[in-house]
């Protein structure tokens, strides 16, 4: 695997095969990682279970890249742009997203926070040059308007007893476009494996930190499934797909790489209906076919 920050983006970049491969696998893992997150905060809270696991998580990168010869020594130079990249990509969007969570429903929560297509691209203009072609525009409404269908049925209460939710999540989905943007911007230059263990380290460290000070986690409360949870977390969400986010960010335009996350709820609310039973009914399989044109005819264009 190439190192995930080496190429830099040009306003014309064009999508790639390989690129668009591991978006699929980005969308993928954190789609299912839904389903995973909502029956794991039934046994432990959420700053605690997403920290956590993204710790044991970037160990287990490190250990990967020792194995593979590659070095985990950042120069000293790039410490900054490495933790503003972490801060942003990681842990804006955990913590907030799992914050948002105590004021909101997790389908209002979702739709906030996959606004983030939005606003990668409406940064990747100034920010990349990457000027928003009309059949972008079109694919992200198509898949903006098939995600709200989705997710957003009933509507977004904006009360007062809400609006710290909505703060907050919309603070973690611009967090989140923004990493994107940025890490296209300014590379790390880094090997692919030690750029991401060291991002979700930097990442997931201030969020442990806040689950000790807040939380009160206590390990004898997982059972077995909650542990194989853990498991699937620690490997899949942290190792497997950030390494192919930051590959796929590597390859895409950052706005094509944005609008392909919506995958991520579509993919949650199906693995959702199948796993924990919830509803998929005509109007959610519409919305699906909604969403997926989007993302085709974005990479298209």
């Amino acid at each position: 695997m190439t190192a995930v920050n080496d190429v830099r983006a040009t306003p014309r970049m064009a999508p790639s095969g390989s690129g668009l491969v591991f978006l699929l696998i980005t969308s993928v893992g954190w789609g299912l990682n839904w389903p995973v997150m909502k029956q794991l905060l039934s046994e432990w809270p959420p700053l605690s279970a997403r920290g956590l696991a993204g710790l044991a998580g970037a160990l287990l990168l490190m250990a990967l890249a020792v194995a593979r010869g590659q070095s985990l020594r950042v120069p000293r130079a790039l410490w900054g742009r490495l933790a503003l990249s972490a801060a942003l990509n990681v842990t804006s969007w955990m913590a907030l997203m799992g914050l948002a969570l105590l004021w909101l429903p997790a389908s209002e929560a979702a739709v906030i926070a996959y606004t983030m297509p939005i606003w990668a691209s409406l940064l990747a203009w100034p920010i990349l040059g990457e000027r928003p072609t009309p059949l972008r525009l079109v694919a992200l409404l198509l898949a903006f308007g098939g995600l709200l269908a989705l997710m957003g049925g009933n509507g977004i209460g904006a009360s007062l007893a809400k609006l710290p939710g909505i703060v907050l999540a919309l603070l973690g989905a611009v967090g989140f476009a923004f990493g994107t943007v940025v890490t296209k911007r300014l590379p790390l230059r880094l090997p692919a494996l030690t750029s991401t263990a060291w991002q979700v380290m930097v990442g997931c460290a201030p969020i442990v930190v806040a689950a000790l000070l807040f939380e009160h986690a206590r390990v004898g409360a997982l059972t077995s499934t909650g542990w194989a949870l853990m498991a699937y977390a620690t490997v899949v969400q942290f190792c497997i797909c950030y390494v192919s986010w930051f590959a796929a960010l590597a390859r895409l335009p950052a706005s094509v790489a944005a609008i392909g996350t919506m995958l991520v709820p579509v993919i949650g609310v199906t693995a959702s209906a199948l796993l924990l039973r919830e509803p998929l009914g005509p109007g959610q399989i519409l919305a699906l076919a909604m969403t997926v044109g989007g993302v085709a005819l974005a990479t298209r264009g």
